[in-house]
């Protein structure tokens, strides 16, 4: 997903590429998020929790689409990337489904 994210022009990091890798803590994480103004990319709803009570991170995309391959999250996901970027200038939470994207708040 980095790569397809960095071919649009985002700026993206992998968890691998931090310095304690996929071992970096949820709370590490939304850190560096914000400190970066990053989107923090997850399919792990307690980042969902931890946005909602604490406004932390401040950008999440939430991916829900249950199990995919990765051919199916890049057909679904490049397509949609400049209207993420968009719907991130005005909002703080998005889902991205199977079958489109939902902004949450």
């Amino acid at each position: 997903m980095v790569d397809w994210l960095v071919s649009a022009g985002c700026d993206a990091i992998h968890t691998l590429d931090l310095p304690h890798g996929n071992r970096t803590s949820d709370d590490e994480l939304t850190s560096l998020a914000d400190r970066e103004d990053r989107a923090l990319i997850t399919k792990d709803a307690d980042f969902v929790d931890s946005h909602m009570l604490q406004g932390r991170p401040g950008k999440l995309l939430l991916v829900s689409t249950g199990n995919i391959s990765n051919a199916g999250l890049e057909l679904l996901l490049k397509p949609l990337i400049p209207l993420i970027i968009e719907e991130f200038k005005a909002h703080s939470f998005l889902e991205l489904g199977r079958t489109d994207l939902i902004v949450r708040g």
